[in-house]
C-alpha cells in the first residue's frame, strides 16, 4: 500500500558506528531499510568523520535525505549533540553533531546505539505495544536501554542504564571498564568463551571439539563458536550455555526488580542463539525475581529487527527532529502485535 503524501516526504539515514565497521542505511516511515552503505571504522577523528560524511553523501546520490542519526556505543551527551566516551572510537568529549551537520547541511543528532535499537523494537519490531520496556544487547558486552511510557529514559547525563556493569559477584571476573564481576562478564558472547575455557580447564581430559580447538589456539574459542559447538552438542560448550542461561535469567531477576519492565527485549550477536538459552533463562528468572510466585512476569522476547535495529532507531530518531514521525510498519501488523 502506497502513501502518496507521505512518500513524498524526505528520508532519513541511520549510521550504526561501530569499532570495526560503519553501516549507513537509508530508512524511510515505515523502518525499512532501502539501501546500505558500509565501510571499515577509522582510527582517528577525523577520518572518521570523513568516512561518514562520504557515507551519507553516497547516499544522498541515490535519494532525498531530510536527517542523520548516528547510534554510537558510548555515552552521549544529555542534549546528544557530543560523544563524551565511546571505548571503540576516536571522539573524547566531541561535538559530533555540530560538526557533521556544518559538513553536512542537514540536521544530525547522536543516540546510544542501544536507546536507538529500542526505540527501532517499538516503533517497528517486538517492543510494539509495550509500555515499560528495557532492551538487553548481549554482545562482546552487555548494552542496556530503558524505555518508560514510550519515553527513553537517559538519565541526568545521558548515560544510563548501564545494566552491563552491575556487579553480580564480588571479587569476580575482572572487568575492561575497572570493576570485578560486573554481569557481562559472565552474559556476554566473551563470558560464554571464558566459561567454557574455565570447564575445559578443569577437565582437561575431556574428549571434545572445544578442547581439541582450544588445545592449538585458545584464542580460537569465540562466543559464537562456543554457540556453535552447542549447537552440535558438544558437551563443554552446553555446560558453558546453561551457565550463561544461569546469569542471563539472575540478571533479568535484578532488572524486574529495580525496573518492573512489562516487556523485556533480547538483542544482539547472541541472541541469534536464543533457542539454545531463552527458555531456561526464563526459568531461572521466574524462579529468582523478588515475589516470585506472587507477581506478574515481563514477557521477554528477541529482537525482529536484528543487526539493523540501532541503525532504524536513530533513523526515526533523526526523522522526529523533522517533526515527521514515522509510520506503523506493516511488519508489526502481519506480527500480530
Amino acid at each position: 500500500m502506497t502513501h502518496p503524501v507521505a512518500d513524498a516526504l524526505p528520508l532519513t539515514v541511520g549510521i550504526d558506528v561501530g569499532g570495526t565497521n560503519i553501516r549507513a542505511s537509508v530508512v524511510d516511515g515505515d523502518g525499512e531499510v532501502l539501501d546500505t552503505v558500509q565501510s571499515p571504522t577509522p582510527h582517528s577523528e577525523r577520518a572518521l568523520e570523513d568516512a561518514l560524511d562520504r557515507a551519507v553523501r553516497e547516499l544522498r546520490r541515490r535519494h532525498r535525505i531530510g536527517a542523520v542519526g548516528l547510534a554510537v556505543a558510548g555515552f552521549i551527551s544529555g542534549d546528544r549533540s557530543a560523544v563524551r566516551f565511546a571505548p571503540h572510537l576516536p571522539w573524547k568529549d566531541a561535538p559530533v553533531a555540530a560538526r557533521l551537520t556544518a559538513r553536512l547541511e542537514l540536521p544530525v543528532i547522536l543516540e546510544h546505539d542501544a536507546n536507538a535499537a529500542v526505540w527501532a523494537e517499538y516503533r517497528f519490531g517486538a517492543a510494539a505495544g509495550g509500555h515499560n520496556v528495557v532492551l538487553i544487547a548481549i554482545g562482546t558486552g552487555v548494552g542496556a536501554a530503558l524505555l518508560i511510557e514510550g519515553t527513553l529514559y537517559r538519565g541526568t547525563h545521558g548515560v544510563a542504564p548501564e545494566l552491563g556493569h552491575l556487579q553480580v559477584v564480588p571479587h569476580g571476573r575482572a572487568c575492561p571498564c575497572g570493576k570485578h564481576g560486573c554481569w557481562e562478564r559472565y552474559c556476554s558472547g566473551t563470558a560464554l568463551a571464558e566459561t567454557a575455557i574455565e570447564l575445559l580447564a578443569t577437565d582437561p581430559g575431556r574428549s571434545t571439539v572445544l578442547a581439541r580447538e582450544a588445545s592449538r589456539d585458545p584464542g580460537s574459542l569465540t562466543g559464537r563458536r562456543v554457540a556453535g559447538a552447542a549447537q552440535d552438542g558438544d558437551p563443554v560448550a552446553l555446560a558453558a550455555m546453561a551457565d550463561f542461561a544461569h546469569w542471563l535469567g539472575l540478571g533479568l531477576a535484578f532488572v524486574s526488580d529495580i525496573f518492573d519492565p512489562d516487556l523485556i527485549v533480547i538483542a544482539g550477536g547472541v541472541s541469534s542463539s536464543a533457542p539454545l538459552f531463552l527458555d531456561d533463562a526464563r526459568e531461572e528468572y521466574a524462579r529468582a525475581v523478588t515475589g516470585a510466585g506472587h507477581r506478574p512476569l515481563a514477557r521477554i522476547r528477541t529482537t525482529q529487527l536484528g543487526e539493523a535495529a540501532g541503525m532504524i532507531g536513530a533513523a526515526e530518531l533523526a526523522r522526529a527532529v523533522l517533526g515527521e514521525p514515522g509510520r506503523r510498519s506493516s511488519r508489526v501488523a502481519r506480527s500480530g502485535r
